[in-house]
């Protein structure tokens, strides 16, 4: 008897009878694959096991006098995790391969072992390896066990014999359950596994991180359920041909999702990078046409950033624009803002934009200066090095509030800077930090008279 066959879909999870070139659920083209039925044989008249009976707690009746929170010895890695890990928890991390993940994992097994057992499951690399590897990054450690398998009856077998407190499986596409008739990697083993961990994570009090692979799109392999079913997913981002990488977090069942890690890649691991502002301005030309210095927040530590633009004329009928670290349309924005009510002619023009240093500016606090940088090109007039911009631009053209500013003074005082450009309607109700000079402004007509008549 032929078995019976359902059809996938690789980017939600959605199941659907029959093929279809576009997921009906989430809108995705070309992601839904073929793969056999999955039923499980369930007896008739049995229960699944229970250890005891079946009874809900009141939330006010349980005590939180254990600590269930702890440090993995990286600090960065414990603040976007919103503090440190917690007991119990399921933490997905997916990158872009060579990226730094595996990396990651053992150099925090080190600083783990030194008061919990951790057990190290790879299915990519022999044992051996594994030793060499621990010796490189200097993460060797009493408690720390190493395990080169795949299959997850093995390694839940492993978990049962060494009671670790801790459990790093590299990575979750390698692993199967025999018990399912399809390859490691697809979406059926990779839903098993994943719920599996996710049992003996919550039952076991088990603090799990799995490590995931990433597809061409940049979205983690397998279902889009994936990302629902673990407490935590970290992306770690950054170019290979660089040696920082960003490590930031898309779901935190436990913390915000808006906080940042920064390391540098060296030849002995992975090193915290403690002051991320310094670490991106650095290189940064002097007296440069179409570079401007910003101020944002990640979570609640504020970062300046360099934002690049490059406007030239253009012979083609559309001209080009192309955006690395900024969202394409408010740069679209932002260009129709400036030529409607600056009067700079930048419809013409290919425009081009990047934010050095890997970051992705999202929050509308760095819209004078994506403008500045794009003013500056276009005039080819240089902003001066000491000098950082932060504010929202409306569609009039005005400068509006925006949050956390003292903050962000602060630390643009404390790289060096000496002046600032501030919507108007803050300045008066603010104490400028230091020796930083504040320049308040209404419009962008003011800022373009600033940069044409040498006031800055």
């Amino acid at each position: 008897m032929k078995a019976k066959t359902l059809f996938y879909c690789t980017q939600c999870g959605n199941e659907t009878p029959k093929w279809a070139g576009r997921c009906p659920s989430c809108g995705a083209w070309n992601t839904v694959v073929e793969q056999p039925e999955i039923r499980a044989s369930v007896k008739k008249g049995t229960r699944s096991s229970i250890k005891g009976p079946v009874k809900a707690s009141a939330i006010t009746d349980m005590s939180t006098d254990q600590e269930i929170r702890f440090s993995t010895g990286m600090g960065e890695l414990d603040r976007v995790l919103g503090g440190g890990a917690v007991k119990g928890s399921l933490v997905l991390v997916g990158g872009a391969p060579g990226i730094g993940k595996s990396t990651l994992m053992l150099q925090i097994c080190k600083r783990l072992g030194e008061q919990f057992r951790v057990l190290y499951v790879s299915g990519e690399e022999s044992v051996h390896q594994l030793k060499l590897r621990a010796q490189r990054l200097h993460a060797e450690s009493e408690n720390l066990f190493v395990l080169s398998e795949t299959n997850l009856g093995d390694v839940l077998e492993c978990v049962q014999t060494e009671q670790p407190d801790i459990l790093i499986v590299d990575s979750i596409q390698t692993l199967y359950n025999e018990e399912i008739n399809s390859p490691a990697g697809g979406i059926g083993q990779v839903k098993d596994c994943t719920m599996k961990l996710m049992q003996l994570a919550k039952e076991g009090n088990i603090t799990i991180f799995v490590i995931g692979h990433v597809n061409k799109e940049g979205f983690i392999a397998g279902p889009k359920v994936l990302e629902h079913m673990v407490d935590c997913v970290l992306y770690f981002e950054g170019d290979q041909h660089m040696t920082y990488r960003i490590l930031r977090a898309a779901k935190n069942r436990f913390g915000a999702t808006n906080e940042i890690g920064v390391f540098e890649m060296l030849d002995s691991g992975l090193r915290e990078v403690e002051n991320p502002s310094e670490m991106l301005l650095s290189g940064r030309p002097e007296d440069a046409p179409g570079s401007c210095v910003t101020c944002v927040m990640e979570g609640a530590r504020p970062v300046l950033a360099e934002v690049q633009a490059l406007v030239a004329p253009s012979n083609a009928n559309y001209p080009r624009r192309t955006c690395n670290g900024l969202d394409s349309n408010r740069a679209a924005m932002l260009l129709a803002v400036l030529e409607k009510r600056g009067g700079l002619k930048v419809s013409q023009c290919d425009a081009y934009f990047n934010i050095i240093g890997g970051l992705t500016l999202d929050e509308p606090a760095s819209d004078l200066a994506v403008l500045t940088a794009i003013a500056s090109s276009y005039l080819d007039k240089p902003v001066p090095t000491k000098l950082a911009a932060v504010g929202e631009v409306g569609l009039s053209g005005e400068l509006r509030s925006i949050n956390h500013i003292e903050q962000r003074l602060a630390e643009v005082q404390r790289l060096g800077f000496t002046q600032c450009v501030v919507p108007s309607q803050q300045a008066h109700k603010l104490r400028a930090p230091g020796d930083l000079r504040l320049l308040p402004v209404k419009n962008i007509g003011q800022v373009l008279r600033l940069l044409a008549h040498d006031d800055l």
